[in-house]
């Protein structure tokens, strides 16, 4: 939780309000006039903000992203976070549930590939040629799209360019779940080994079935 301290305006209407009383009240056309009246001013504010002081509020302090250490590592994953809003920008504004839904799948899988990167930062080199071609070229995809829906126009090269772009989408889909299982290649090697060896020790102990 984080501490907001909201002040009163009382104190402030209260340093209006002598200015207008003194106005009404007093003469203001010599120096030690307006020296006065900025003294009650400013009496007048400490005074009020003694006895009200605002309040205090208690709210939910905004989750930092979780960062490795590694410089390179964490800008990718910035830019990988940069990359999901601005897909998700682009989906808030498509009224068409196929279309949606897919672009949905997309930021889902893309959401996956950064938090593995998170976790394996070994996945580097792979996540930054991901992130350097396959996310822009959705991104540009997209925002035609968008673009070219808002127009309203019924034109061949308006409809098709949206039918096309739709009509990818699913191709799209498939090749980012293709990237986000290869990324777990090395590991499933490693535990194909790890399966190996633990199958030797038992063997050589006697305790294999």
């Amino acid at each position: 939780m984080r501490e907001i301290k909201k002040k009163s305006v009382i104190p402030v209407f209260g340093v209006a309000a002598v200015w207008l009383l003194y106005c009404a009240l007093f003469p203001l056309y010599k120096t030690w006039h307006f020296i006065l009246l900025a003294c009650a001013a400013a009496a007048a504010y400490f005074v009020l903000s003694a006895v009200f002081p605002g309040k205090v509020e208690y709210v939910e302090a905004p989750e930092e992203p979780a960062r490795t250490g590694d410089e390179l590592v964490d800008a990718l994953l910035g830019e990988g976070e940069k990359a999901v809003a601005e897909l998700r920008g682009l989906r808030a504004g498509i009224a068409d549930d196929s279309v949606s839904g897919k672009l949905d799948d997309i930021i889902a899988v893309t959401d996956r590939i950064f938090k593995d990167l998170l976790d394996d930062p070994s996945d580097y080199k792979q996540v930054k040629r991901f992130s350097d071609f396959y996310l822009p070229t959705t991104i540009k995809l997209m925002s035609a799209y968008e673009r070219f829906r808002k127009t309203g126009a019924q034109g061949g090269n308006i409809s098709g360019t949206i039918e096309k772009i739709s009509g990818s989408l699913d191709m799209i889909l498939e090749s980012y779940n293709r990237f986000f299982d290869s990324l777990f290649e090395n590991q499933a090697l490693d535990i194909e080994t790890d399966i190996r060896v633990l199958e030797t020790i038992l063997r050589d102990g006697g305790l294999s079935l």
